[in-house]
């Protein structure tokens, strides 16, 4: 028989471990498919929709209340250390295709058979209670359940995934709900059972090509094999390249990073100005740069130690700042000579918030006068689609008139570098016709 101690901890461990699971999820899609409002809501209803389908499961177990929850807890950890494994995601999100695929059957496959597992815990243990009233027994079952729900969500975000990395905090969660079957049942079969389950966990959650993962991001750094480059190495922030850096002297960048330094150093010619780069990447914009002051902002305070102990193999050049790029821009009173705006999560993903026209604003709000804005957007390589027409017609509505360079021009996505002035006007362009040409007039106004 239960100890009622034994009762509230396994619902503990229920709370902590259904929302720690839905955390993961979250995280775990972000290099694949994003974290904006569109990936994130759905993720969450469909969570929510499993563990309220597991609650109506759980008030109907009728008997062998603590066998029924060891089961779950069994199954929903071998789902969870499997399952919720980087290692298991990448190849879901690599292997089948379309994304919006490989997403359903990452939330129908994974997500939602552990909250509809988990959710039946409080149900089900509630019948086990020995309190006098019905609505006493499922306040003091809610309240652990929802006790560890907070613990879980904070303790996975904010420590374990920023100290230990993502896969401590699967194996954590994992962890947790073998330990909650052993509270439940102690048999020999099960015992064996659970330490299967552990080498199975363990086995999943090795990544050992990873240098870092907070809760951000996943770091790592491996070969690069191009023609052009000699021993090159790349930095991989979400599984996408983020930066390249090869022996070569002087080194080689990737292209868009060689593009940038040739239009800040050559054609505009700075030297001794300060220049801020929103996203840090790899902190190759300033690498072997000594004429002007750099400043990086970076929502990720990791980003500076792995990129310096793992890829350049030496301290950045300028100064590193922990913070949200369209909080930055929005409380600096510094005014900078350019803004560099590289601040891509995955390879085809910007936070939702930095693509508006109130971002684009906030960071022309940084500029001197004469200052210069400097964006990577990666888009269609005809822009084509409604996502890069209507992106950079944001930016324009902001700055006017910006350059427009494509860098994998016929390509399915390409690096399109953008320049803005701050000297720009934002006014309304005129269509010239037979009836009413100005074109003349307006050539002589331009010289």
């Amino acid at each position: 028989m239960l100890t009622p101690r034994q009762l509230f901890l396994i619902v503990f461990i229920e709370g902590f471990c259904s929302l720690g699971a839905e955390v993961l999820a979250l995280r775990q899609l972000i290099p694949h498919v994003g974290s904006s409002i569109v990936v994130t809501a759905p993720t969450i209803g469909f969570f929510l929709l499993a563990l309220a389908l597991g609650y109506a499961a759980g008030g109907r177990v009728a008997g062998d209340y603590a066998a029924v929850v060891a089961r779950n807890f069994l199954i929903a950890a071998g789902i969870a250390a499997l399952g919720l494994a980087g290692n298991t995601v990448d190849a879901l999100f690599t292997h089948v295709q379309p994304v919006a695929l490989a997403y359903a059957l990452f939330i129908a496959g994974v997500l939602c058979p552990i909250a509809w597992l988990l959710g039946q815990t409080v149900p089900a243990l509630t019948n086990l209670m020995r309190h006098e009233r019905a609505g006493e027994k499922a306040g003091f079952a809610l309240y652990w359940s929802t006790l560890g729900s907070f613990l879980g969500a904070v303790s996975l975000s904010l420590l374990i995934m920023q100290w230990l990395g993502v896969s401590a905090a699967v194996v954590l969660v994992a962890g947790l709900l073998f330990a909650g079957v052993l509270l439940l049942s102690r048999s020999l079969r099960i015992v064996l059972t659970v330490l299967a389950g552990i080498g199975l966990m363990l086995a999943a959650n090795q990544r050992l090509w990873v240098v870092g993962e907070t809760a951000y991001a996943s770091y790592e750094v491996r070969p690069i094999g191009l023609l052009w480059t000699v021993d090159a190495q790349g930095f991989i922030v979400n599984n996408s390249l983020s930066s390249l850096l090869d022996a070569s002297t002087p080194p080689q960048y990737a292209r868009y990073i060689r593009r940038m330094r040739q239009i800040l150093l050559d054609e505009l010619a700075f030297s001794g100005r300060e220049v801020l780069v929103l996203g840090a990447g790899g902190f190759t914009l300033s690498h072997d740069e000594p004429r002007n002051r750099y400043t990086y902002v970076d929502i990720d305070p990791a980003i500076r130690e792995l990129a310096e102990k793992h890829f350049l193999k030496a301290p950045i050049r300028g100064e590193f700042v922990v913070d949200d790029a369209r909080r930055y821009v929005k409380a600096t009173e510094h005014r900078f000579d350019a803004v560099v705006v590289d601040v891509y999560t995955a390879r085809m993903s910007i936070p939702a918030h930095l693509v508006t026209r109130e971002f684009w604003a906030a960071s022309r709000r940084v500029l001197k006068g004469d200052g210069v804005m400097l964006a990577n957007l990666i888009l269609d390589g005809r822009l084509e689609t409604p996502y890069a027409r209507n992106l950079l017609a944001t930016v324009e509505s902001v700055y006017g008139r910006c350059g427009v360079e494509l860098l994998h021009r016929g390509q399915a996505s390409s690096n399109v570098v953008v320049v803005c002035h701050n000297s720009s006007d934002v006014a309304p362009a005129v269509v010239y016709s037979d009836e009413r040409n100005r074109a003349d007039t307006d050539v002589i106004r331009a010289n």
